[in-house]
């Protein structure tokens, strides 16, 4: 899972990363015009992980992972239609979603570009600079696609015309200021979409960076678009956390009234956002999460652990999470009759247990 952090310039954009990747970069850094972005792979927390552990004594665990790519503030407003910078555009682009991070907090020493607090208006200034840069794309390729249409062949040409329909009918949605990810799509549409790596297709999440006279009492701005969600985090608080000890960050939540770390939330909620759920598998060498869209069925989850799998598929032994801990082991899963074998239709759920027999 691969999120890019966006914002405007002094939004804590910075700040936030590390506090989601335990991180140290320099939160000064953008706005001395620096723009390679921070990167950084941190485990998705999973408590199931553990309890397997203690039931099957891997020699290892394995989590889920997630990378953060932590970019240069985007200008804001869109004014000139003419999109992204190329080179901010190509961090981004590669994303699987985007972590919007919106300045809430008040703080006299760093300057809002704006000059005042609006989430409001920073949201809808970072979208509008998103949908520009798909404008941009789409009407480059508009221009190409008329040109070139009168000159294919029949099949080419009737291909190449639904494709073109297809953008003429987003770029009306985005010149509304309706996000692609609002838009209904058939799945030959979302094929012929793909590769374009639309920025407001992309699942999003808007993370409010409030101060910390804000975390009992957070703001929820309404943002009611498909594959979005809103959190609020105080960056400046989850940083410090995020360099303490586990009972020293422990102890500190209990004071400030946070249940728990913003890096778990968020990436609870990106998990949600992109549609992920995670099957696992379990046994003396290693105990593991993987990662897989919902709905996959058992012979593509298998494959997520290598295609020899995949092509050799015979069946897979199923045990739920919940009924393997309650049995309390494999064995006594086995005789509850807790235990399935599945073929590979078989759509695999979150937290099953899974145990893949192949040939090849």
């Amino acid at each position: 899972m691969h999120i890019a952090i966006i914002g405007l310039p002094n939004s804590g954009k910075t700040t936030v990363f590390n506090a989601l990747t335990r991180g140290t970069a320099e939160t000064t850094a953008y706005s001395s015009g620096q723009l390679e972005p921070n990167t950084a792979t941190v485990k998705v927390p999973d408590d199931r992980l553990y309890r397997l552990a203690e039931m099957f004594k891997p020699r290892k665990i394995t989590h889920a992972d997630v990378q953060y790519v932590d970019v240069a503030g985007i200008s804001g407003g869109g004014e000139k239609r003419a999109g992204l910078p190329p080179a901010l555009l190509n961090y981004i682009s590669g994303a699987d979603a985007l972590l919007h991070i919106v300045r809430v907090f008040e703080d006299a020493s760093v300057p809002h570009p704006e000059e005042t607090i609006n989430a409001a208006r920073d949201i809808e200034s970072v979208d509008m600079e998103l949908a520009f840069s798909d404008l941009a794309i789409i009407e480059r390729r508009l221009n190409r696609l008329n040109a070139e249409i009168g000159k294919m062949a029949a099949r080419e040409r009737e291909i190449r015309v639904a494709e073109r329909d297809l953008l003429q009918r987003l770029r009306e949605a985005l010149e509304a200021e309706t996000p692609i990810r609002d838009i209904d799509l058939s799945d030959e549409e979302e094929r012929l979409i793909r590769g374009y790596q639309f920025l407001t297709a992309k699942p999003l999440l808007i993370a409010l960076n409030i101060g910390e006279d804000q975390i009992t009492d957070p703001p929820t701005p309404p943002y009611e678009h498909r594959r979005s969600a809103v959190v609020a985090l105080c960056g400046k608080i989850e940083a410090e956390l995020s360099q303490l000890d586990d009972a020293e960050a422990r102890a500190f939540m209990d004071d400030l009234g946070i249940s728990n770390p913003a890096r778990d939330r968020v990436i609870e909620l990106s998990y949600d956002l992109l549609g992920l759920a995670s099957f696992l598998t379990a046994g003396p060498d290693e105990v593991r999460a993987w990662p897989i869209r919902r709905h996959t069925p058992a012979v593509e989850a298998a494959g997520v652990i290598h295609s020899d799998i995949q092509r050799g598929f015979i069946r897979a032994e199923i045990v739920a999470y919940d009924d393997l801990i309650a049995a309390g082991s494999m064995n006594e899963a086995k005789k509850a009759g807790a235990v399935r074998l599945e073929g590979k239709q078989y759509v695999v759920q979150n937290g099953d247990i899974c145990h893949f027999l192949f040939n090849v």
